[in-house]
């Protein structure tokens, strides 16, 4: 893969919109994460954990999947996720597909 092609992620955003999407504040996420490491996530200055990840999609009410995937889109619009949602089935059911020995 080129680097022009690379995936970058950018979870600060999908952070952000998705967030802002719910009509949440930062500080609505304090049972799991302080408002400071919010503000730190979605400004680039952090990166979370998986775990900190679940705990995030859990108070927003989306799968953390949804998260991941769209810190990959790049642009968030339906032609961009048209384009990755297959990309990521089709690898995700090759890997889970019963292997013939």
């Amino acid at each position: 893969m080129s680097n022009a092609t690379k995936p970058r992620n950018n979870f600060a955003s999908a952070l952000r919109s998705t967030r802002r999407s719910k009509g949440l504040s930062q500080e609505a996420f304090g049972l799991v994460s302080s408002r400071t490491y919010v503000s730190t996530l979605e400004r680039k200055i952090q990166s979370p954990t998986l775990n900190k990840v679940d705990d995030l999609a859990e108070v927003m009410g989306v799968h953390p999947l949804t998260l991941l995937a769209m810190s990959y889109l790049r642009k968030s619009d339906a032609s961009s996720v048209n384009k990755l949602a297959p990309r990521v089935l089709s690898r995700i059911q090759a890997f889970c597909a019963p292997r013939q020995f």
